[in-house]
């Protein structure tokens, strides 16, 4: 059995599903902090078969979670605050998402200019769609890396 010790004061992304753990590490940027992080993958959850788990040692004001519940909407977010956990909760779907996908129209500005932001906005919260903010191009998950 795995061990990885509790956290003084940070935050715990659990119920990912396998695999993505890695995709928020890179997405989320989390190796440019100096604070400690650990990933876990592939860890056995009673729900879910197999989960990752990421934990973060910093102050929970300091991440932005809004890439997080785009890659994957079904992680929760558990506050821990001197060792204690004080909140659990589920983060909404961003209704803006900025260089995390890239639009696929050939025709996009994106794809002819370097340098420009890839943005995309909520169209659907129901069924999870965004659309590129410059050619309105619909993103699908099926052309995601994760």
């Amino acid at each position: 059995m795995l061990n990885v010790g509790k956290i003084e004061n940070g935050i715990v992304l659990d119920h990912i599903h396998a695999g993505r753990g890695m995709s928020i590490y890179h997405h989320m940027e989390l190796s440019k902090m100096e604070c400690p992080v650990a990933i876990i993958k592939n860890a056995r959850s009673n729900a879910m078969g197999k989960k990752d788990i990421v934990k973060i040692e910093t102050d929970a004001d300091s991440i932005n979670l809004d890439v997080i519940a785009f890659i994957d909407p079904d992680i929760t977010v558990n506050i821990i605050k001197d060792g204690e956990l004080i909140e659990k909760k589920r983060v909404p779907l961003p209704k803006e998402i900025k260089n995390v996908i890239k639009c696929n129209n050939p025709r996009c500005i994106t794809t002819i200019e370097q340098g420009i932001q890839h943005m995309f906005y909520l169209a659907d919260s129901r069924r999870k769609i965004y659309r590129c903010e410059y050619c309105d191009e619909k993103y699908t998950e099926q052309e995601s890396d994760w």
